[in-house]
């Protein structure tokens, strides 16, 4: 499968941010297969977001929970990630992920699949 990011490159303070990854090759429904949302601030290491699974069910993580949301659209293929009430922190390199079986792995090779991430900066 192949994975792309979009959505837009700069948010205000405040805001929701929403980015969405379109997946070809493969179906989001495909059994046991989860969807996961990665991060990586500049000069910070990689944070796991949470994920979607093949089933809808969703998994966050708890420093991120109360702001977070991963939404799908199965006749679309995609699956969508908001987060709400950004600020100039959450400004990072966003990636969407994909691999067979559940982890908040943020490894390379603990993914079968990943986007090439998208840039966004949050800033007035």
């Amino acid at each position: 499968a192949q994975l792309q990011e979009s959505g837009p490159g700069l948010v205000k303070p405040s805001q929701t941010l929403s980015l969405t990854c379109t997946v070809s090759g493969g179906s989001i429904t495909t059994s046991r297969y989860y969807w996961s949302w990665i991060r990586q601030p500049p000069g910070k290491g990689a944070e796991w977001m949470g994920a979607i699974a093949y089933s809808g069910s969703t998994y966050y993580s708890p420093s991120l929970k109360s702001r977070t949301s991963i939404s799908r659209d199965t006749a679309k293929n995609t699956f969508t990630l908001q987060l709400n009430s950004v600020t100039p922190e959450d400004t990072a390199v966003y990636y969407c992920a994909g691999r067979l079986g559940y982890s908040d792995s943020v490894a390379r090779d603990e993914h079968d699949y990943w986007g090439q991430g998208t840039q966004v900066t949050v800033s007035s």
